[in-house]
């Protein structure tokens, strides 16, 4: 049985029993949420290093990390390395996105070394493979794709990102409609040239049980992906992106039936005013499943930084429901990242999913902020540093800022803030 057919008949597994006791919760609570639909636990049967995370409702705002090679740079050692950096910097799960070199090799050396999920675009591979094969994209057949699907579930994938919701209608709305960047996702562009070039509907749409029936076989989980998702600030929130998202909701509730888990991806670039409204409108239309947003990006004049823009709009949208956010590196939009930028992106979306914790005062948010208060007033500099983010980078400068030894930050020195009023108050800072 897959993780949602066991909760159904009420069976909690040993999956739920280890996210349960990592997010302290109840497991029959858990369980109750995972029969629901409203939670998932990607865990591939044949992803043996897997230590399972529950991404949804009353759970701990999760993290993705992409990586992957490309045409440029197809070293599946400097993606390993990526790997390791994401893992150490906390990413719940990675994306293996990778369209260079061998692709199978590097995806299976990922499952093989992460404890985390780990998620995958198979049109990637499956375009890479017809390009090779028939020198054009647009000539991969059907059982090409659901043979890379197929790949990939028996390798121990426990996520797949899957564009079904980009079908003819909603094409033929977007360009009645139009936009400035038009279609900025991968999978959504190849499967509309596909569709447009062929004259048919998108296979995964059209062959939507067959997608179910792998799924299920080894329980994997859908990422219903957003392939219309704004590229830009001027085309969100538009008819094509909203049109895709109603067929994502009837697809969730055909994923439910089928024993399927399912979660729905989300944009992209949302200016600070919609992103509520985008959350709303997934968690109504898609039955509360679960919710995977790209950021949100909330200005698209910021490259170089937009770790910083999507941290910003991922923060408001996990406050307001969102579930799982796709780490954007200061690299987007520019280039591929470094394993400087792997970290910086891992750490800018933990930051912007605790701050959401904290808004829906999730068990243990709280208290973690607190400790940190609490070690603060005490000018106690190693248990702040333990109970950092990051505790590498709060390291690193206090070493570097400040003398050995010394009682109060280089910023306040001889008048601290903390210890002068502590002394007032009669309630002195204990030092370390």
């Amino acid at each position: 049985m897959t993780q949602l057919e066991a909760a159904q008949v009420g069976q909690v597994t040993r999956a739920m029993e280890q996210v349960a006791a990592r997010e302290k919760v109840r497991v029959e609570d858990l369980m109750a949420e995972v029969a629901a639909g409203r939670v998932v636990i990607p865990v591939n049967k044949n992803h043996h290093k897997l230590q399972p995370c529950g991404i949804g409702r009353g759970l701990r705002t999760k993290v993705n990390a992409n990586l992957g090679t490309s045409t440029d740079y197809p070293d599946i050692a400097a993606e390993l390395e990526k790997l390791q950096v994401a893992l150490d910097a906390g990413a719940d799960a990675v994306m293996d996105l990778s369209t260079g070199g061998d692709i199978n090799e590097c995806r299976r050396q990922v499952i093989a070394r992460s404890p985390a999920a780990v998620g995958t675009v198979p049109i990637y591979q499956a375009t890479v493979e017809a390009q090779e094969k028939y020198g054009a994209l647009v000539k991969m057949t059907v059982d090409d794709l659901f043979r890379v699907i197929e790949m990939q579930a028996e390798d121990g994938v426990d996520f797949i990102t899957v564009h079904c919701g980009v079908t003819m209608e909603v094409v033929e709305r977007l360009r009645r409609e139009g936009r400035l960047a038009d279609i900025v996702s991968r999978g959504g562009s190849f499967l509309t040239g596909w569709m447009l070039h062929n004259e048919q509907e998108n296979p995964l749409y059209a062959h939507y049980d067959r997608l179910l029936e792998i799924a299920r076989r080894y329980d994997v989980t859908l990422s219903l992906g957003d392939g219309l998702r704004p590229g830009c600030l001027a085309d969100a929130t538009d008819r094509a992106q909203i049109q895709e998202l109603i067929i994502l909701g009837e697809l969730v509730d055909r994923a439910r039936e089928a024993g399927v888990q399912a979660m729905v991806e989300g944009p992209g670039h949302v200016p600070l005013n919609q992103i509520q409204a985008n959350i709303l409108l997934e968690k109504r239309l898609c039955h509360e499943a679960p919710f995977y947003v790209l950021g949100p990006l909330v200005t698209d004049v910021a490259p170089g930084y937009d770790h910083l823009t999507a941290a910003i709009g991922g923060a408001l949208a996990a406050a307001a429901g969102a579930d799982f956010i796709c780490y954007v590196t200061p690299a987007e939009h520019l280039g591929l990242p470094t394993l400087a930028d792997v970290r910086e992106g891992v750490i800018a979306a933990r930051i912007a999913g605790h701050a959401a914790d904290l808004a829906k005062g999730l068990p243990g948010a709280w208290e973690w902020d607190r400790e940190m208060a609490r070690a603060r007033k005490a000018l106690d500099w190693q248990r702040q540093i333990e109970l950092a983010l990051d505790p590498k980078k709060a390291r690193q400068y206090r070493r570097a800022r400040n003398d050995e030894g010394a009682v109060a930050c280089s910023m306040c020195g001889d008048f601290c803030a903390m210890r002068l009023v502590g002394e007032y108050l009669g309630k002195p800072s204990e030092t370390c």
